[in-house]
């Protein structure tokens, strides 16, 4: 008799079995934010869609112009979205009247770029560590040289960060790095550095998280003073405070990150949709810990599969006698 799908789940059970016997591994902890990390605010209140920062972080970075076409216009360097080319974006939300900012009627901007995760799941998934997360600033970065393409990172984030050049003979992996390579010169993210109202703001992210419990807390309309550049740098841009909605956007998203926003618009109006608070990781890291623990469950699985193909073959080859033994009784009747 062959191989049919009752024998086979069967033989599968063994290695089931097998599997359950597994030792129980623990979901490891959530990755904590570094004492000394770095990041970004992003107040889209304050934003006037200038995009100075997208000019100024193709400078820093030396990557060039995008050439678009959009409805029959040709554009230059107008970028729709993250690319190979372009790492952080401006974008608009568009809702009504253009005379209304910061309103649902009316009008608002974000901002896009990697948000530098506390626990990254594209240094997760990374299998050769070219996505790495420095354990002082926490600052993910990339590494163009240990990079193999495999592209895991750009389908394991849960933000569209990571982006792979295809265009390109030697195509490569482009994201954010919060311009760290400017640190040694004691400066600090183009982006930021050039914002003319303080829109993005670079500072130590519990720095950050003061500004905002600051902003918060003041009345809607309220005019008070804004840090431009570096938080704490002095310079700063007088405006009002806005009717923020009671969400920062980062603070917990994915076990949280380094990079937070504010708002006046819902963010899910900014293509900003809602996520879990448990970092992808510690959940996959944590399936693989049990699946893979002293291998005991992938080789009970191969067992059970080499089992299932030898019974297989040798259900066969009874089948292969049995007709050979037929035949040559018919031949001795002739």
């Amino acid at each position: 008799m062959g191989m049919d799908r009752r024998n086979f789940l069967k033989a599968a059970s063994g290695g089931t079995l097998a599997a359950s016997c597994v030792p129980s591994v623990q979901a490891r902890e959530t990755r904590t934010m570094p004492e000394g990390a770095v990041g970004l605010l992003y107040d889209g209140t304050l934003c006037i869609g200038c995009r100075a920062c997208m000019a100024a972080c193709k400078a820093e970075n030396d990557l060039p112009p995008e050439f678009n076409e959009i409805e029959g216009s040709a554009y230059w360097d107008a970028p729709l979205d993250l690319s190979g080319r372009t790492i952080n974006i401006i974008k608009a939300y568009v809702g009504g009247d253009s005379d209304r900012k910061d309103t649902l009627d009316g009008y608002a901007f974000t901002k896009l770029s990697c948000f530098h995760c506390v626990d990254a799941s594209c240094v997760s998934c990374c299998p050769v560590a070219a996505m790495t997360k420095d354990p002082v600033t926490g600052i993910v970065s990339h590494s163009k040289e240990a990079c193999i393409g495999c592209r895991y990172c750009v389908a394991a984030c849960p933000f569209g960060v990571p982006r792979f050049t295809y265009d390109e003979t030697f195509p490569h992996i482009a994201k954010c790095q919060l311009c760290r390579h400017r640190m040694a010169q004691g400066k600090f993210a183009a982006c930021a550095e050039v914002c003319p109202t303080g829109a993005t703001i670079y500072g130590p992210v519990k720095e950050l998280k003061k500004e905002i419990a600051r902003r918060r807390a003041l009345a809607p309309g309220t005019e008070t003073e804004f840090p431009r550049g570096h938080i704490g740098s002095g310079d700063t841009h007088i405006a009002p405070i806005a009717n923020y909605v009671d969400h920062v956007w980062g603070e917990k998203e994915i076990g949280g990150t380094q990079v937070l926003h504010l708002s006046a618009v819902p963010f899910d109006r900014l293509d900003k949709k809602p996520l879990p608070d448990v970092a992808p990781a510690n959940v996959s890291e944590s399936l693989q810990g049990r699946i893979y623990h002293g291998m005991i469950a992938p080789l009970a699985f191969l067992g059970a599969l080499v089992f299932a193909a030898k019974r297989s073959a040798k259900a066969l080859g009874e089948q292969g006698e049995a007709g050979g033994t037929d035949a040559g009784d018919d031949r001795k009747g002739e």
